[in-house]
């Protein structure tokens, strides 16, 4: 067939073409296969045990056996199904998890946790916490992932957080031995400007080299909380800046949604997870980052789910006294789940928790939302790796890959979080290998060579 252009006509066109999408897709790797974990627990430094999470779990169980026993309490407490028996499925599942692994991700916290105090008494508590931190890795009672919060890289306490960064990572590797817990990560909050981050990641790569961590072992993420997280002084977005101050360190970014009301002039009253505002802000920082490979991280419920009874001594409660206590952790527990639902419909995975009888709901919101979409997932995931292995294989182009990794996605997070079961991934007509190897490119290009 007869042509016009040339090879060396369109040579030059199509080299700059290239590059550009090699840029692109540098900036844009899409969604990331890494485990994410579904909330953030944050703690007072000066709390910090090495066995905090265990505890946590602990108090967690009891607080469902006090307040939602069975699958039929639960339903009651949150409003979930009880068709086929789906609460009950939930609860089983919340009480293995809260056995296992009850915390996924907990942040060691220098800041709102913990307030300010005098200089040698946050070191005493910077030396404490990196020392319970060491006796955990040494148990082996760390959750998955752990970190520290320091105080922002303000004027003001820009030296302080850094005196406690440095104090904690040191004393941390002089008592483990140089080892890092899996997943550590440091958590700048307030942040406004890229400089802030910059400095936060000169710091982190100086203690690298000090103690001959390898390039990038030291993570940072970051906190959203002011408006002038979102834009500069000019009106021009610059989130991305920032997350690309941090030299590819910033794993997470986490959205203060209290701070960030309170920098509108939101009446305090009307602050919550549910205020339009902060749906603003989710929307506009998802699209700031989308594709970037950065986790989002929601905020927390600020009504803890507590009674307003105690028990004293050995004198039991009036039923009157235990009506109230479940009413009012009920009605919390309610508000948590619908603050959980929120931000899972709106693609949000990851959240805070304060309380430890806030694990419950956490966990029986993420799992009721899992086992609701596990057949309408399971369907299009598999007839999209039919899709796609076919595309591949006669030779096509089947370039939704990014799309194919979200659906994967869904699966490798319910899996992570004991949400779903391998059993129950199996409708998606994939092995075991493949799920494991957390990337969708892969599994067709393994079914295409078979």
């Amino acid at each position: 067939m007869k042509t016009t252009l040339t090879p060396e006509a369109s040579a030059a066109s199509r080299e700059a073409l290239r590059r550009a999408n090699v840029a692109f897709t540098h900036a844009y790797p899409g969604e990331s296969s890494r485990r994410q974990p579904v909330h953030t627990v944050y703690g007072g430094a000066h709390l910090f045990r090495a066995g905090t999470a265990r505890k946590m779990g602990d108090l967690a169980l009891a607080a469902l056996r006090d307040y939602a026993a069975d699958g039929s309490q639960l339903a009651h407490g949150l409003g979930l199904p009880q068709r086929g028996g789906f609460a009950q499925r939930v609860h089983d599942r919340v009480v293995d998890k809260l056995q296992r692994e009850p915390v996924e991700d907990f942040r060691i916290d220098f800041e709102d946790g913990y307030g300010h105090r005098p200089d040698s008494e946050e070191d005493a508590h910077a030396v404490a916490a990196a020392t319970e931190v060491a006796r955990g890795l040494e148990q082996g009672s760390l959750p998955p992932f752990i970190g520290i919060r320091v105080k922002s890289f303000t004027e003001e306490l820009c030296a302080r957080a850094s005196r406690t960064l440095d104090l904690f990572v040191t004393t941390l590797l002089e008592q483990s031995g140089g080892r890092l817990p899996q997943s550590f990560v440091v958590t700048l909050p307030k942040v406004t400007v890229p400089e802030q981050v910059t400095a936060l990641a000169k710091l982190l790569s100086e203690l690298e080299s000090a103690h001959r961590l390898s390039p990038g072992a030291l993570a940072l993420e970051l906190m959203v909380e002011t408006p002038q997280a979102l834009f500069d002084a000019r009106g021009r977005p610059h989130l991305r800046s920032l997350v690309e101050a941090g030299e590819g360190r910033c794993s997470h970014v986490h959205l203060g949604v209290y701070d960030y009301t309170a920098a509108l002039d939101v009446s305090a009253h009307m602050q919550h997870m549910l205020h339009p505002a902060c749906d603003y802000l989710r929307d506009t920082v998802q699209v700031l980052l989308a594709g970037s490979g950065v986790h989002l991280s929601d905020g927390a419920t600020n009504v803890m789910p507590v009674g307003p009874h105690r028990k004293q001594g050995d004198t039991p409660l009036l039923p009157t006294q235990r009506r109230e206590n479940t009413d009012a952790v009920h009605r919390a527990w309610q508000l948590a789940y619908r603050h959980t639902r929120h931000s899972l419909e709106r693609g949000y995975y990851q959240g805070w928790d304060l309380h430890p009888a806030q694990l419950p709901v956490r966990y029986s919101a993420v799992y009721a939302f899992f086992l609701e979409g596990l057949e309408p997932a399971s369907q299009r995931l598999k007839a999209f790796v039919d899709k796609a292995a076919q595309a591949t294989l006669l030779g096509d182009v089947f370039d939704d890959a990014a799309t194919g990794q979200g659906l994967l996605n869904f699966f490798l997070r319910g899996l992570a979080c004991g949400a779903l079961t391998e059993e129950e991934t199996r409708a998606t007509g994939l092995t075991l290998e493949e799920l494991r190897s957390r990337s969708f490119r892969a599994i067709v290009q393994g079914r295409a060579s078979r």
